[in-house]
Parts: C-alpha cells; structure tokens; sequence
C-alpha cells in the first residue's frame, strides 16, 4: 500500500509518503518513497518542497490560502511526472494521520470514522494548540481524497498502559473524574519507535524490551518503558510539563503561574504564551531556542547560553536517574533520539557523565562518530545508543493495520 503520512500544525504540515504492507512490516522491507513539507500556509510566500528518493528535493514558494490547497498541492506533486512518486493509474491507498490527543478515549490508532472525529471533537480543550489542526488536516484530506480510508494515530495511545499511581496527579480525584485532569504523555510514537528498533537489533521479543528512551528535539521527553509498555513518562496532561525544551518551560511551581497573572498586566493567555513559546531554551538564553546556536554561543562565552545548557542538560539527567529503578535491572538500554538526541554528542557526553555513578559510561570515541550507535563502554552497567527516529514508519505500518484489520472484520 502507499500510505500518506500527513503531520498538521495551524500553519504548516510535514508528509511522507511509504510504501508498505503487513508482509513488508514482518519483512522489515518498507520502503520510504517521498518526503517533504509546506510551510506558511495561509501567506503568499508559503514555501514547499518534495523529496524522492534519492533526486535533488524540489522548493517552491508560491501563495497557498489554506490546509485543503496545501494538500491538493502536495497531492499535485506527488502526481508530477517531472519529478513526483505516483507512476500514472497509482494512487494513495490509505492517509495516516498524526494526532496529538486522543484522551483516555482511543489506547490504539483508529480507522477513521465519524464517531471517532466526535472523540477527537472532545479532546480540543485537552490540546488546543494542536487538535484544531489536527482535525482540519483530517476533513480536507477527506474531502480531497474521499474514497481513501484514514486513520488517526494518536501520540498519545501508547503512554495508556501507564499505571495510576503513575499517570494521576496529587489533586482531588474528582479533578480526575470530571475534568480529566491526569498525566497522558507525548511523543507516543516516537517511544513506540525506540521499542521496534531496539528490539529489531537486539533480537528480543516486544514484550521483553526495557528501555529509558529519550526524544530530545524542540519538544522534549523521557519514557520508562518495560515489557514493551509504558509505565511512566515525563509530559503530562499537555506537552508543557516535564523537561527544559526548546520554547517550553517544563516542570514548574503552579505557584509561579499564578504569580505571573496580573504581574504587569499579564492575563491568562499571555502567561500561556511565554510558557509555551518564549521559555525553556529560549527564554533563559534570551538568545535562541537551536542547541547548535546556543553551543557555539556558549563557546565564545555567553554566559545566559551555557546555563540554558546546563540546565537542559541536568534536567534530562535527572529524568533518567528517576526512571532507573522504575524500569528495573533488566534495562536492555537508555536511549537518544531526536534532533538534539542524535546529533549533539556533546549534549549526550553532559548527559550521561554524572550518571557514571550509576555505572553508567559514555565512550568518548563512540559518541563523537559520524553516525553513533552504541556510545556506551564495555564496561557500562547499561548500553548508551542513540537510535534515529522515524515516527512516519510507525504511522504508517499504524494505517495500514487499521485498515487491514477493518477489511478482516467486514
């Protein structure tokens, strides 16, 4: 099958397009045919580009009213026979979506039918910054693609195993009960990823896979993973809780919030725009929300940039620390992925160095490779890799189980 996997913000939109099937996911063979992005959408100058295969990517920026011309675009180009990826007579089997928020409602990637867009409905005021995209992405793909099934894969499906004790917050439980105030975790796709991969190389079942995994981007999260599940993560009710990110606070006092309101005339929104968008990274620095930018600040010694780093880095640590007894003494591996995860080993050494007091060992060889895999010692108590992430594979192989599975049952 050809599966579009569709990723939409308010303004902009990643895409993929994979070649794959239920004998390709046993076989390990699919096959990634296309890539690319639209940016801008709603502006004249909204930037776009394709990638296939191998050939050069294709830019370019033209005016795009909306999310349903956007998609029609890509569609467009994907059809292109100067350099699109569909041959004449061939078409997009399936469209996996990516979904921020799917609530206690949905613990597995769905088929997308009415019913399920109303649960999805729900969840707005869980994730209001993403779901409203989300679901437009959704109803214009519907529209431009009527006859092809779709399904939502939910980010955060996979932290549904958590347990209570893990997952429920130190308030009245009618908080939980009734407004559905709880801990439900992020980036469920990228941590379902770590598992496939690392159990791909290990050679071990699902079910066996113990894992710290580590999504260190612009948003950043840790999960303890045992068994192949989920028991606890660091993002909680929204992707605002838990590390230093990029323009995120992390953990915070409450109390601070409520300091903050009303202090020079700040009211509830704008308090929810610095701490979503001019905090973390870039709020400490005063500098920038890119750990390269910062690292080469820091270098020639600015002094608000290395402690952003430093406090990133000591707040990650700690998120790992916490997690070792969670997962227990068969942790098969602490892992990073990521754009910082993968491609900053100094980031990683500042990481995993204090941690030596678990027995835990960096390779400064290992680490500083073109393209690392395990940077650990041989003498480390638990492996160190870095595993590159590719959360479209898992949406993807998603679609394409949902839509087999709704074929079987009919």
């Amino acid at each position: 099958m050809n599966v579009l996997v569709l990723n939409c913000g308010s303004s902009s939109f990643k895409f993929q397009v994979v070649s794959t099937s239920l004998a390709d996911i046993q076989a390990a063979t699919d096959r990634r045919l296309a890539r690319g992005s639209v940016e801008r959408i709603g502006m004249p100058n909204a930037i776009s580009w394709i990638e296939v295969g191998n050939k050069p990517a294709v830019r370019e920026t033209r005016p795009i009213a909306d999310h349903r011309e956007a998609i029609a675009h890509v569609l467009q180009l994907l059809r292109d026979p100067s350099h699109g990826v569909l041959p004449p007579g061939d078409r997009i089997d399936v469209v996996g979506h990516r979904v921020v928020h799917g609530g206690e409602y949905f613990a597995s990637s769905m088929l997308i039918t009415p019913e399920v867009m109303a649960r999805i409905g729900e969840c707005i005021d869980l994730a209001p910054l993403h779901l409203p995209a989300n679901l437009r992405g959704c109803r214009m793909t519907e529209d431009l693609l009527p006859d092809v099934p779709q399904v939502a894969v939910f980010d955060t499906s996979f932290h549904q195993t958590m347990p209570p004790h893990a997952f429920l917050y130190g308030i009245p439980y009618e908080q939980y009960t009734h407004n559905k105030l709880r801990r439900y975790g992020f980036h469920g796709t990228s941590h379902r990823y770590i598992c496939y991969r690392l159990r791909s190389l290990l050679g071990i079942p699902r079910r066996s896979v113990n894992v710290i995994s580590c999504h260190l981007g612009n948003g950043c999260s840790i999960a303890a993973i045992a068994n192949g599940e989920s028991l606890d993560t660091t993002m909680g009710l929204t992707p605002l809780e838990g590390l230093m990110m990029g323009t995120r606070c992390g953990d915070l006092d409450p109390g601070a919030v409520f300091r903050m309101i009303g202090h020079e005339g700040l009211g509830l929104g704008d308090v929810n725009t610095i701490l979503n968008r001019k905090s973390g990274l870039l709020g400490v620095s005063g500098l920038s929300s890119d750990m390269r930018e910062l690292l080469g600040a820091a270098a020639a010694g600015h002094e608000r940039a290395a402690l952003a780093i430093e406090m990133f880095c000591y707040r990650v640590m700690k998120g790992i620390a916490a997690y070792l007894p969670v997962v227990g003494g068969g942790l098969h591996a602490i892992v990073f992925t990521g754009g910082i995860g993968e491609n900053s080993a100094e980031i990683r050494r500042r990481i995993v160095q204090p941690l030596e007091i678990f027995g835990i060992q960096v390779d400064h060889t290992l680490n500083e490779a073109e393209k690392p895999g395990v940077i650990s010692t041989a003498a480390s108590r638990f492996p160190v890799r870095v595993i590159p992430m590719d959360e479209e594979l898992v949406i993807a192989r998603d679609a394409v189980r949902a839509v087999e599975k709704a074929q079987a049952a009919s």
